[in-house]
């Protein structure tokens, strides 16, 4: 079974048994809309705007903002997750579109279809992260913002409990294939195949398929008060997601032979990284 088809039936699996992240949203999160989903101001504005919610099915995401007055379109693998979304939308009379396909093909949508695209984690469920960033550039208008969240590579790496020495890494960096299965954890979910990023395919990949970084964020989830061995004990010492801001500028950069639009696109990339 491909890992498409097996992530597709665990995340229908998860809306069945009204799993995390696969519950529709409360009312009390839905009267902060803005101030509960929206990266660290980094999504001010989006009335108006044409957004893609990508792999953000689940009645979240999607409601949110087409209740901040964008044009939304959410784009899941899971057709029981979209079906949440439809249902909210519905129960709150709010207009968006919802399109089964794979964060990796989005060959559904047109070239530049979209002002903005909100992606919260979920790039550990394909192999090739790169291939992501890839459509996310074709279907996403030049300037245009995207948002992405992803699980940190030490995250993915180390153990969900805690030994005597702490929570120690026990899968290798440069690794092939997907992760081990998990049970009872709260830094992967049971049942999916996921994969581990290395950071120059994180930031590296986005910067190659035509987009600038403007900004990060690591969202705090630890407390030092929580107690050893849950999540947000764990989260003290490993951060579990990274979140970017990157907006669109130019075509991908090619390895060869360069083209004056890669050449511009990677002199952009360099003054992102060395200021003058």
């Amino acid at each position: 079974m491909s890992e498409h088809e097996t992530n597709r039936r665990a995340w229908d699996a998860r809306v069945r048994r009204k799993g995390r992240f696969a519950r529709p949203i409360s009312d009390e999160e839905f009267q902060r809309p803005l101030r509960e989903f929206a990266a660290s101001g980094w999504l001010a504005h989006v009335r108006g705007k044409r957004l893609l919610c990508l792999a953000a099915g689940g009645g979240r995401l999607g409601p949110v903002y087409a209740a901040a007055g964008a044009q939304v379109t959410v784009a899941d693998i899971s057709g029981a997750q979209l079906e949440l979304d439809r249902l909210v939308a519905a129960e709150r009379k709010l207009t968006l579109r919802t399109v089964e396909a794979s964060m990796d093909d989005l060959s559904i949508f047109a070239p530049q279809e979209f002002d903005m695209v909100i992606q919260p984690v979920s790039t550990c469920y394909v192999r090739d992260v790169r291939a992501v960033y890839r459509e996310v550039a074709r279907v996403i208008a030049t300037e245009g913002i995207y948002i992405s969240q992803h699980k940190q590579p030490v995250s993915l790496q180390a153990e969900a409990s805690a030994s005597g020495k702490g929570y120690e890494v026990v899968e290798p960096y440069y690794r092939e294939g997907p992760l081990p299965p998990v049970v009872g954890s709260w830094h992967r979910e049971e049942g999916t195949l996921e994969y581990l990023h290395r950071w120059e395919d994180l930031l590296g990949g986005i910067c190659l398929a035509g987009f600038v970084i403007e900004g990060i964020d690591e969202p705090r989830h630890g407390d030092s008060r929580a107690v050893r061995g849950t999540f947000a004990h764990r989260s003290q010492f490993i951060p579990p997601y990274i979140r970017i801001r990157a907006r669109r500028v130019a075509a991908s950069i090619r390895a060869s032979p360069p083209s004056a639009e890669s050449t511009a696109a990677e002199s952009t990339a360099r003054r992102l990284w060395t200021p003058d």
